[in-house]
């Protein structure tokens, strides 16, 4: 098989999870863990639950969203961590800083103290990102159309969000890759790139890419 330099080649990812030891029964506890935790346990929290099937539509987009409104039911505190985009933030630390600062902001605003039992605590997890080699190749643009709908939710997971952390200017792995064709599929890149993949599943999140995709190379034809 000829393989050129402009080839794209597909990879799947899965998410070893670890545990870390740390723990949170409260608000004022999980704020102190946040000062120090290690930042993977932020990507973790924000994104490993990308990783498992969902067969629901969830309201916490979080895994500190979800604990405080099951476990230490604040829903106004996990209202307001659900709508933080980690996408909007250019490192782990600043959204690390929008966490500390929103959690403060409540534990200022009122007097009830929330905590959960032994078996109800926050557990900080990180993750260990595995990745395998596919034999899914892509040579030109134009196979998008037909292979973007077949790729595992992992390989979008792993082309389109991990690679933000990888790659300058937060950019996903189509997008860097379309650039080596030229200018002429600058507006594919753009509008790519207005995906948000944060409140999207990973099935819809390839939906999306498709369309924008197909949406394209109709317009060429």
């Amino acid at each position: 098989m000829d393989v050129s330099s402009q080839d794209f080649f597909i990879k799947n990812c899965s998410l070893a999870t670890l545990a870390t030891g740390v723990r949170a029964s409260s608000l004022s506890e999980l704020r102190d863990r946040l000062l120090t935790v290690d930042e993977n346990c932020i990507y973790h929290h924000f994104w490993g639950e990308r990783m498992n099937p969902q067969f629901v539509h969830t309201q916490h987009h979080n895994d500190f969203a979800a604990w405080i409104f099951h476990r230490l039911h604040d829903h106004a505190l996990a209202e307001r961590l659900s709508v933080i985009d980690p996408t909007e933030f250019d490192t782990l630390e600043a959204l690390r800083q929008e966490l500390i600062e929103t959690v403060e902001k409540r534990l200022d605003e009122t007097e009830v103290i929330h905590y959960t039992k032994k078996d109800g605590q926050f557990h900080f997890l990180r993750s260990i990102l595995i990745v395998f080699e596919s034999t899914q190749i892509i040579s030109h643009p134009d196979q998008l159309p037909e292979i973007l709908p077949k790729l595992s939710p992992s390989s979008i997971f792993y082309h389109f969000i991990d690679a933000r952390a990888r790659i300058p200017e937060k950019m996903d792995d189509f997008s860097s890759w379309l650039r080596t064709f030229g200018e002429s599929y600058q507006p594919l890149i753009d509008e790519i790139r207005t995906v948000d993949p944060y409140f999207l599943s990973l099935t819809k999140l390839r939906e999306e890419l498709t369309h924008i995709v197909n949406k394209f190379f109709q317009g060429k034809s």
